[in-house]
């Protein structure tokens, strides 16, 4: 899956230091909340142990919404980038999408959340993992990490690929309307 999801990061973004930062990304979002939520059951709860699925079922999912997420900011700072430089590139990209992802992932979380009033241990478990998974993935990963490597990155993020940077005098000029006479 994480191989699939890397080749559909690679070809979409036409790109190799992006889609490894974003993979990264994932896998450690996915590793907090499976940290998070094993403190939680075995601390909070006093569940004696985590079924092997439940961590392979979190597992899918939140590599799926991660790489959704990613692929929607990551697009639209691609785009961006055809526009202006890099760094204000990412500052759009992330004020454009921003909110939807935010809403989107507060609204995903909750509805996992809902699982965890179930009275079976494992629908309680994927719930957690999954809604813990999307709030940090959600606020953190793809609010503040995965900009900030794309700042700290600058142009190489794009790698090996190079999005057109506007020449301001030179498009400035093609778009101006010639004048008669």
């Amino acid at each position: 899956m994480i191989g699939v999801v890397f080749l559909i990061l690679v070809l979409l973004l036409r790109a190799l230091v992006a889609p490894l930062l974003l993979m990264a990304t994932v896998l450690l979002s996915y590793a907090a909340a499976l940290g998070l939520s094993w403190q939680l059951f075995r601390h909070v709860l006093d569940f004696p142990a985590m079924d092997v699925q439940i961590m392979l079922v979190g597992f899918l999912f939140l590599v799926a919404l991660g790489a959704d997420y990613n692929i929607f900011l990551i697009s639209r700072i691609r785009e961006e980038c055809e526009h202006q430089a890099h760094e204000p590139a990412v500052l759009t990209g992330l004020t454009a999408t921003g909110g939807v992802i935010t809403s989107a992932g507060a609204v995903l979380a909750a509805t996992f959340a809902a699982l965890t009033g179930a009275p079976q241990v494992a629908f309680i478990q994927i719930g957690t993992l999954v809604a813990l998974g999307v709030l940090i993935d959600t606020f953190l990963v793809r609010s503040i990490l995965v900009p900030a490597l794309a700042l700290d990155t600058g142009r190489s993020f794009w790698w090996p690929s190079r999005p057109h940077v506007p020449n301001t005098a030179a498009d400035t000029t093609r778009t101006k309307i010639p004048a008669s006479g």
